[in-house]
């Protein structure tokens, strides 16, 4: 920089311009262990999580928490759509790892815990929705598309049969989620969508 060059706005002139960074990169983080600490409080709750107490486990204030996420409704909505991204772009990884049939056992036990993390949040979401404080996302849409992509590599690898529609196998896994969220048997949802992939497996002739 010559002496004529004025330095970046906020930066003095005998420091570098990438200074910032690591506040910013702080900052990031803050935001990453809020979010994964309210998922765990969400899904852990049977009432309103205290927003002091997630700030507190994840040792910050309560004015950093309120930085990143002005309302309650702007956390929950950060907290469902950072964990529909991941349920929604897993399928790949996953079929690089396992056959396709292990794949979606897999990826359906992912799809469980994303629905347990919705359960402490639904009134907020429901509420945010309707009044348009939330985002509508497209949830359905996008799970629908990775048991999709999952299904078709089954199907050319002959591990999954070919005639099933990828709708049909959400409905049957909101099906298994609605019906055992009362009772908090995760073993029977277990064996339920065990029972799910054992359907979706060729019959032999």
């Amino acid at each position: 920089m010559s002496p004529s060059e004025p330095a970046s706005p906020g930066v003095p002139a005998d420091q570098p311009a990438d200074a910032e960074r690591p506040l910013r990169a702080h900052a990031r983080r803050n935001r990453e262990n809020l979010i994964a600490v309210a998922r765990a409080a969400f899904a852990a709750a049977d009432d309103t999580v205290p927003l002091e107490n997630i700030a507190r486990e994840a040792g910050v204030g309560i004015g950093t928490l309120y930085r990143h996420f002005p309302t309650r409704e702007a956390l929950v909505e950060a907290v469902y759509s950072t964990e529909l991204d991941a349920i929604a772009t897993s399928a790949p990884a996953l079929l690089d790892q396992f056959p396709p049939d292990v794949a979606l056992r897999a990826w359906m036990g992912r799809y469980e815990a994303f629905v347990a993390t919705k359960r402490g949040m639904v009134d907020i979401l429901r509420a945010g929705w309707a009044s348009g404080k939330i985002a509508t996302p497209t949830t359905r849409k996008r799970i629908t598309a990775a048991i999709e992509a999952i299904l078709t590599k089954g199907t050319e690898t002959g591990s999954l049969r070919a005639d099933v529609d990828p709708e049909d196998v959400t409905t049957m896994l909101l099906g298994v989620f609605l019906s055992t969220a009362a009772s908090d048997t995760p073993e029977q949802t277990g064996r339920l969508l065990d029972l799910i992939i054992d359907a979706l497996r060729p019959k032999n002739e």
